[in-house]
């Protein structure tokens, strides 16, 4: 391949012998003489460590691609895109097969779904979900403003179609307290621009002028206006955030739930808990404020809540505070106890039971009527009636449905993710897309409102046993015998029951402002984006707030990536490893040697930053260049002065009738202050650089362009291929030559040494014979005066030689004129000296002429 032997590194493990000897780029059993080879390079130190020891040449990039025969990034165009597609659409058996288990992932699940013993877990823990559907169902039906009987719908329809297209076999899909939220919000706002309409209508259809700009609607109203209308929202926002999360599974947007970060969800999530809780506060009070939508509408709420405090419910407080006392008790000390958990075979259905037990109470002490507490009222039987949305409603709520869809698909794949990850399988989100949207497409038509995968449940399921999505056909079937059957029966359940169940289940997200302290010390950008996101949620509103929260966590990203971290990068002494200065107090840098790294992709963003950075760190060439113009121009001008001074001390002379023989007058050394190049090479280590766009090239070449003009030379290392090949299309190589690109950083400064050791004067010799003191070789490698033997050795095409320490290659050999930091003031020097020469000439002529005027005079 080529004439340069390269040496594997070799890893040995003390004890082990050639045995032991592991190639690590490969396992292909090592030859016998290889192995003696590697033994003899390998030096095992006392604590078991092996020295790694390297003997190949010092590679530029140029020299490498030509020895390993570098090829070309593979890259796909548009049109072997398109056969690939293509390809994948051939209509045979197993792509038949593939598609539609692709479509319908139950039929993978249950292919291999063991019926002894997965059947009786799924049951066990269908019939535990059930059991917690039923007051979460009608407890979060009411965060919509609808009746509780809606929330049991979106408890049903939903996880009999996820059965059919979910990819997640433990998240419960259901109700969610901040979906219904979310969903009210967009009812209030409805509410607000219909409500006006429909009042005082019958049983007539009624006519709706100026609802979508100039347009005509008709809505149809029957008996009670306001709940007709809060219902046809729901269902419109229901179904557009369906259709919207149909587009972006088709279009394949699984990934966008990427720029929604942790602390982004956390702080939505818990801004959306304190507007759960202030929907729920009236109802354990029992009294009754205006509903509010838009900005500050918690402090309207609380405005009217504190006003109307006097008019407390005294039974509905003492209800409420029983039962929150009730249920927080029997979660903390029995359900979550480490102790009681493991013997429970199933979580005790505190929530059922505090149901059940409202709805008893509240029958035989009739609390309506002697107390006046609000129940909950009649709960029709049997299944809704299919019914088309109103699509007319369609284009007013289009924002709230984008805001839902997007929180919705965050929450539910997250917590599917989760799961997935402890059993060992994955989902698909895009198919997860497709499912969401089918339920809520098919719910729309069935008075069910969003669903989304509940957190608790889906905990509950997981804690139980559940294997499967069976579990959500096992609480469904309980679920359709409540509204068949046990519908009624809630009928005077008091509505502070479902609130104190709500508030109790707020305590998970409320504790998520524990957060707060430890973002605060793994990065204050995260605690930003958490608080931020949170404040703009509770004081606008939840659309708003997530708005807020996705722009600043954007924010944030073109932060990050507009001004990234920048260092100098200094050598770990007797390494080839060459780390942050700042990071690493060991690393050692070079006198007149730079080696920057800036770590991020070079491109319309960044460019104005690396250039900012680069000058801070090394030297700026603008400004060396214009104060070494000036001190040229004093120099120049201090010179010019000078001769002046000469030529009128000579005319005076002359005029006194002095010796007509001009004796020439020694000018004083010009001195000024020039300032020095401290550099003489600038290494730009090119590993983090994911990329290059035209305008980094174009700024990368001005700023070669600048250095140069003050003598400084730029190399680049590790410059990755797909920077190379940008080099190549945009003439970058006009600017720099080819042989200035190396393929480590350790290549550049051994290239450097290199260098300055072909330009060193010829050494001194003792009196010996020897080299003298100054020529001694001395391992720059080893600081601390070890010899070169110690050190890894680079060997080149023709010689080898040690591996120096810059610094201690200044101490001991003479640099160039360049590096005496008096360059350009030796340079001055110079021109002074050739002037006085030529004025030294001058005279000598002029005073040989005089003399020869004199003698044609006399004769």
């Amino acid at each position: 391949m080529n004439n340069y032997t390269v040496l594997t590194p070799l890893l040995q493990v003390q004890g082990q012998g050639s045995a032991g000897l592991l190639n690590i780029f490969g396992k292909q059993r090592m030859k016998k003489e290889d192995s003696e080879l590697g033994e003899s390079l390998l030096d095992i130190t006392e604590n078991g460590h092996a020295k790694m020891v390297i003997d190949r040449p010092i590679f530029n990039q140029q020299k490498l691609d030509e020895g390993f025969e570098a090829g070309v990034r593979p890259q796909s165009s548009l049109k072997s895109s398109c056969r690939k597609a293509c390809s994948k659409c051939t209509c045979s058996k197993t792509c038949c097969k593939n598609f539609l288990f692709g479509i319908f992932p139950f039929l993978s699940i249950l292919k291999g779904y063991n019926v002894r013993s997965d059947l009786p877990s799924d049951i066990i823990s269908g019939l535990t979900v059930g059991i917690m559907h039923i007051p979460q169902g009608m407890a979060y039906g009411m965060l919509t403003g609808l009746d509780p009987v809606y929330g049991l719908y979106v408890s049903f329809f939903p996880v009999i179609v996820y059965f059919f297209l979910g990819t997640s076999r433990h998240v419960s899909m259901g109700t969610f307290a901040v979906a219904c939220l979310m969903v009210g919000s967009a009812v209030d706002k409805g509410v607000a621009k219909f409500g006006g309409v429909f009042e005082g209508c019958n049983d007539t259809v009624v006519s709706i002028a100026d609802i979508n700009g100039t347009n005509v609607t008709q809505i149809s109203s029957t008996g009670a206006c306001q709940d007709e209308i809060k219902l046809q929202v729901a269902m419109a926002v229901t179904l557009m955030v369906g259709l919207i999360q149909l587009g972006m599974g088709v279009a394949q947007l699984g990934f966008i739930t990427t720029y929604l970060s942790d602390p982004l969800v956390s702080g939505f999530t818990t801004g959306a808990a304190c507007h759960v809780f202030t929907s729920q506060i009236t109802h354990v009070f029992g009294i009754s404020t205006a509903r509010y939508s838009g900005a500050l509408k918690l402090v309207y709420t609380y405005r009217d809540f504190f006003t109307n405090i006097p008019h407390t419910n005294a039974v509905t407080l003492i209800a409420s505070v029983i039962c929150m006392v009730f249920l927080y008790t029997i979660k903390t000390y029995i359900n979550q106890n480490p102790k009681i958990k493991p013997r429970l075979k199933m979580p005790v259905p505190v929530e059922l039971i505090a149901v059940v037990l409202g709805t008893l109470i509240s029958y035989g002490a009739n609390l309506q009527r002697d107390f006046g507490v609000t129940q909950v009222g009649d709960i029709p039987v049997g299944m809704p009636i299919p019914k088309v949305p109103n699509f007319s409603m369609i284009p007013d709520v289009i924002a709230d449905a984008f805001a839902i869809s997007i929180v919705v698909f965050a929450i539910s794949v997250s917590m599917g993710k989760i799961l997935a990850k402890k059993y060992d399988y994955e989902i698909n989100s895009n198919q997860e897309l497709i499912a969401y949207a089918a339920c809520n497409i098919v719910s729309s038509f069935f008075s069910a409102f969003v669903s989304s995968a509940s957190l608790s449940r889906s905990l509950v399921q997981e804690n139980v046993g559940g294997k499967t999505q069976v579990v959500g056909l096992v609480s469904s079937a309980l679920l359709l015998m409540v509204l068949l059957l046990l519908g009624p029966y809630f009928k005077t359940l008091p509505k502070c029951i479902l609130a104190s169940i709500i508030i109790v289940a707020l305590q998970g997200m409320f504790r998520q402002f524990f957060e707060l302290q430890r973002l605060w010390k793994l990065s204050k950008i995260d605690f930003f984006i958490w608080l931020s996101t949170f404040l703009a949620t509770v004081l606008l509103d939840v659309d708003l707030g997530l708005l807020v929260g996705v722009v600043i966590g954007l924010l944030t990203i073109v932060y990050r990536v507009q001004r990234p971290y920048a260092c100098v990068l200094g050598q770990i002494p007797n390494t080839d490893i060459y780390r942050d200065v700042k990071v690493y107090k060991e690393a050692q840098e070079f006198p007149r040697l730079k080696i920057f790294r800036f770590e991020n992709a070079i491109f319309f963003v960044s460019v104005e930053h690396f250039r900012n950075t680069l000058y801070k760190c090394t030297i700026n060439p603008r400004h060396l260049k214009t104060e070494i113009s000036k001190a040229k121009m004093k120099a120049y001008k201090q010179r010019e002065q000078q001769e002046v001074e000469y030529n009128i001390r000579n005319s005076s002379s002359n005029m006194d009738g002095g010796s007509m023989e001009l004796t020439p007058i020694d000018l004083p050394d010009v001195t000024v202050n020039i300032p020095a190049v401290p550099y003489d090479i600038v290494i730009l280590d090119c590993s983090t650089w994911s990329f290059i766009d035209s305008m980094g090239v174009k700024a990368l070449t001005n700023v070669i362009k600048e250095y140069r003009d003050v003598e400084i030379d730029i190399y680049l290392a590790f410059c990755k291929a797909g920077v190379r090949e940008m080099f190549e299309k945009t003439g970058f190589f006009d600017m720099l030559d080819r042989d200035k690109l190396f393929p480590t950083i350790h290549d550049a400064v051994l290239h450097t040494f290199q260098a300055q050791k072909k330009e060193e004067p010829k050494t001194e010799t003792s009196e010996d014979g020897g080299p003298s003191k100054n020529e001694s070789e001395i391992s720059p490698n080893a600081t601390d005066g070890s010899s070169t033997d110690e050190g890894q050795k680079m060997k080149g095409c023709d010689d080898s030689w040690p591996k120096f320490n810059i610094a201690t290659f200044y101490k001991h050999y003479e640099i160039s004129e360049r590096g005496s930091c008096k360059s350009l003031q030796v340079i001055v020097e110079r021109e002074n000296e050739e002037k006085e020469e030529k004025t030294k000439t001058e005279t000598k002529e002029q005073s040989h002429q005089n003399t020869e005027e004199v003698e044609d005079t006399v004769l």
